[in-house]
């Protein structure tokens, strides 16, 4: 089993266009690190450096100790699964699988005995005889995987392995991912644009954008603490909620204000040292919808941050409610601008229907503020 270090890398095409820039990284041996993002900011692009299939412009890549920037592919100890599967139509899922090994002439018993026991671990045992042709999405993408653990990888690259699975194979697969990564015991590194699959599965996540990493951390940390608004806004469904406004100090109490309404922060949060460079001036702060609430016990929990909103939908999950609300900026009881949209993601239990008007509360212990102009977070 290897780790991965990525030293100021750099990938850049003709024509002055740089995919990744100065991306340094360090996978721990075992790990299952997930690179996020949305399209076009560099994943995959690093993933294909990692695999050999790109060429690196600047900087040194090592797997364990060796330097591979110019060894082939073949000699990385590395097994790459990708989005369409790749399988051989003419071929079984036996001879799919064993395919890698002939090429590198490991004996018959060998093949047969490795085969054998990826299939058992994948439960695609009963397939071997098939072709790809007999097989679901979700059968095909087991054989693409056990085509690369027969060869007993140092490292598996999975390039968004997942994206042509309908939703409900998408999760059991999720799952059945995670298991096989503890079974194996390999570094994992899996490329995806999908941040449910991220949060779920991975040890560590590295969110890029426009070839840039933004932040790497665990699941829980990023979606706790995002040190940006980018991160902010793409960990979470649904998304976390920007408010604009402005902070201002009233006696020793920090008040946000925003519309025509004045949010009462809790003392921890005025009291934080970051704040004092921002009072009087714009900043945006970020609430998460499970932290904005309608029930009567909590509106009477927090007295300080209650607002009025107008339902403008609902849309009902089953076990919860998502609100889709406008605060606006009243005058003579008549909204005056197109307000503030928010998301609240509410009990099932809610009466909220769309065209109420209604009191919701923040839970202001969990607000984010960001710096208007660096979209940096100040303090969460």
């Amino acid at each position: 089993m290897a780790s991965v270090s990525l030293r100021h890398i750099y990938k850049k095409y003709p024509g002055g266009v740089t995919a990744v820039s100065d991306f340094n990284l360090e996978i721990k041996d075992k790990e299952f690190l997930v690179l996020v993002g949305p399209s076009g900011c560099g994943k995959t692009t690093t993933l294909r450096m990692i695999a050999g299939l790109e060429e690196i412009t600047e900087g040194e890549l090592f797997i364990g100790d060796q330097l591979v920037n110019d060894v082939a592919p073949k000699d990385r100890k590395i097994a790459m699964v990708f989005q369409n599967y790749a399988l051989y139509p003419h071929m079984t899922v036996f001879e799919n699988m064993a395919f890698g090994l002939k090429l590198n002439k490991t004996p018959k018993e060998e093949i047969k005995r490795r085969v054998e026991e990826a299939a058992r671990i994948l439960d695609i045992t009963h397939l071997l005889d098939r072709k790809p042709k007999a097989l679901s999405g979700g059968q095909k993408q087991r054989v693409a995987l056990g085509r690369a653990i027969v060869r007993n990888p140092k490292v598996f690259l999975l390039d968004e392995p997942l994206s042509n699975l309908d939703a409900k194979l998408r999760a059991a697969m999720r799952t059945e991912l995670t298991k096989l990564h503890n079974r194996v015991g390999t570094t994992f590194i899996y490329v995806t644009h999908d941040q449910v699959e991220a949060m779920t599965m991975a040890t560590r996540i590295v969110v890029m954008k426009d070839g840039l990493i933004q932040q790497v951390d665990t699941p829980q940390n990023l979606y706790d603490n995002p040190c940006n608004l980018f991160v902010a806004g793409f960990i979470g469904t649904p998304q976390m909620n920007f408010i604009n406004g402005t902070l201002r100090k009233k006696g020793e109490d920090m008040y946000f204000d925003f519309e025509d309404k004045s949010i009462k922060l809790p003392a921890e949060k005025a009291n934080d040292p970051a704040l004092k460079d921002y009072v009087d001036q714009e900043v945006v702060v970020g609430l998460r919808p499970e932290c904005i609430h309608d029930q009567p016990n909590m509106i009477e929990a927090f007295p300080d941050s209650t607002v009025e909103a107008n339902v403008d939908v609902t849309e009902l999950m089953g076990a919860e409610i998502y609100l889709y609300l406008t605060v606006g900026h009243y005058e003579d009881q008549k909204v005056v601008n197109d307000g503030t949209n928010l998301i609240a993601r509410v009990s099932s239990r809610s009466t909220s229907r769309a065209g109420d008007v209604i009191k919701v509360a923040f839970d202001t212990s969990r607000i984010h503020i960001f710096d208007k102009d660096t979209e940096k977070c100040i303090c969460h």
